[in-house]
């Protein structure tokens, strides 16, 4: 009983502190938006529902934000399942650094990833140059940049799994007289299908709230639920059609996070039943080289030219190629109040105070859910995953109208930005230490504590040594995630104090082959710094393929 209730105080102690966090600064900002908008002389205005849902241009912005997320899912699954395979039943010379390669596009902001596929579809992008092929603007352009930025969650979360299975179990459904198709049909494929069907969410969660990559390729012709709340916002300050926008996306994003955790259980499930085996092995045959062949193709076109022409276009200059760009980077021509490259300076330490805000958030939090607590610990652990969903546009503006008043008066403190970045890193952070903390072994802890240990001295001599490199993988992915946070920051960050993504979006926004330029210089700059995380992550990942992203 005494344990029971020691263990019960332990894990509120814990969930406190995250809770105040996305108390104060997600849900109050939210709310303050959606009362703002629904709210009129101290009365609930719900009819604001049917008015804006019954605007045939919103109803033309629902349906294009659930269609291009539907078809952007099938499209990454047809392209990424082969890949998912090849990374995981093929060995071959470079597959590790392949590996990194496919995941660069996921860590990348959004912004880059909309400049690099400017470059090569856009006005003077390498189609135009080549061909006199324009896709910018079109739905095409949009789907592949989705795809680009996407591949690598089905290639990690199917890939990971599919290295798991036992090759053997479909070897002896072929020697029972299954052929090749029905054996897969009948035994990888329902193994795989909770993995699948996790994967296929969170691409259609990514796709359904995408924002950068639309506000950059689509142009004024196409617009998600993100991209019309952030138009309804900044541009006709109409705050109540924002509103409703805003809880239409929230219960959206509350249906497919719901149906992604059942997934997921169901993938934990499956895992228990197979034994991990090292599946990988050289190709044989024509059609399995063919497959290989095929897949680094893919490989090349989709993922790796967008990046060497955007690298490309930073370097061409109207004089040649050169370092003109990068040169104009120090100087200030009316676009910013300070040179463009003080930004890097300024989304390096920006990213820096996130990571530790989302690695203290998130640590907290991680350790609570891992010691499982039914109903109520399973509710906290979907709500930290609600940021990645609920519109960033909304938090950022939220964060404007909210934080305005002492003590908590921060609309002037440059910690607001590395706040809003923090509550997208925590999902990350959440996500990368809670399966090895399940894994650590309860019985040591209790071991410990009999000892007399305390909470804390049980956390740094029994958990730390255990999480130590997820630990520092989650931070990682924290601080890649927070440089390239746009949504929400392009609200808040002062004129004097840009970050990256919003300063490559602003020069893009303004017309001039020199705007145009800096442009992909700073995007470049933006991906070297993104990669180079990536690498450090892949190193301190060393042997660990599990399902986990």
């Amino acid at each position: 009983m005494l344990r029971h209730a020691r263990g019960s105080a332990v894990r509120l102690g814990l969930i406190a502190v995250p809770a105040a966090f996305f108390a104060l600064f997600f849900v109050y900002p939210v709310a303050a938006i959606v009362g703002r908008g629904l709210r009129e002389g101290g009365e609930w205005q719900f009819g604001r529902f049917a008015e804006v849902l019954g605007d045939p241009g919103i109803r033309e912005v629902l349906w294009f934000t659930v269609w291009q997320a539907a078809a952007s899912t099938v499209l990454t699954l047809l392209i990424a399942l082969p890949g998912a395979y090849v990374f995981a039943r093929f060995d071959f010379p470079g597959k590790e650094f392949l590996r990194a390669v496919v995941t660069v596009p996921f860590v990348l902001p959004t912004v880059v990833v909309g400049s690099a596929f400017l470059a090569l579809l856009g006005r003077g992008g390498l189609l135009d140059d080549t061909w006199g092929v324009r896709l910018d603007t079109t739905v095409w352009a949009i789907l592949l940049a989705h795809v680009f930025f996407n591949y690598a969650v089905v290639v990690r979360t199917v890939g990971g799994l599919w290295s798991q299975l036992d090759p053997r179990q479909e070897e002896a459904a072929r020697v029972l007289g299954a052929g090749r198709l029905a054996a897969w049909r009948r035994v990888t494929l329902p193994a795989l299908g909770p993995s699948v069907a996790a994967a296929a969410l969170m691409v259609f969660l990514f796709t359904f709230t995408s924002f950068g990559v639309i506000q950059i390729l689509g142009g004024p012709y196409y617009a998600t639920l993100e991209v019309e709340i952030y138009r309804q916002t900044a541009d006709f300050l109409d705050l109540p059609t924002a509103a409703v926008l805003t809880l239409v996306q929230f219960a959206a994003v509350a249906g497919i996070l719901a149906v992604h955790a059942w997934t997921v259980r169901r993938r934990e499930t499956a895992l228990k039943l197979v034994a991990p085996a090292g599946t990988a092995r050289r190709p044989r045959g024509a059609g399995e080289w063919t497959l290989l062949g095929a897949v680094l193709a893919v490989v090349a076109v989709l993922i790796v030219l967008p990046l060497a022409v955007l690298v490309e276009r930073s370097f061409s200059t109207p004089g040649g190629y050169g370092f003109g760009f990068y040169e104009r980077l120090q100087t200030s021509d009316g676009t910013f109040a300070v040179p463009p490259l003080e930004a890097i300076g300024n989304s390096l330490s920006y990213a820096a105070v996130a990571t530790v805000i989302a690695l203290v958030v998130g640590g907290l939090a991680a350790a609570a859910v891992s010691r499982r607590a039914g109903r109520f610990v399973r509710g906290f652990d979907a709500m930290l995953m609600l940021p990645l969903g609920t519109s960033a546009v909304t938090v950022g503006f939220g964060f404007l109208i909210s934080l305005d008043e002492p003590p908590l008066d921060l609309r002037s403190a440059w910690i607001l930005v590395p706040l809003a970045q923090a509550l997208v890193g925590v999902p990350f952070v959440v996500r990368t230490m809670l399966p090895v903390l399940r894994a650590v072994d309860d019985r040591l802890r209790e071991a410990a504590a009999v000892l007399g240990a305390s909470p804390w001295r049980v956390w740094r001599e029994v958990d730390f040594p255990l999480v130590r490199r997820a630990l520092l993988v989650a931070a990682g992915f924290a601080f890649a995630v927070s440089l390239g946070e746009f949504g929400a920051t392009v609200f808040i960050a002062r004129a004097d104090n840009p970050t990256l993504p919003v300063a490559v979006a602003r020069l893009l926004g303004r017309a001039g082959e020199y705007n145009y330029g800096q442009a992909m210089a700073l995007s470049t700059i933006l991906m070297l710094v993104c990669a180079a995380a990536l690498i450090l992550l892949e190193r301190l990942r060393g042997d660990d393929r599990s399902g986990e992203f």
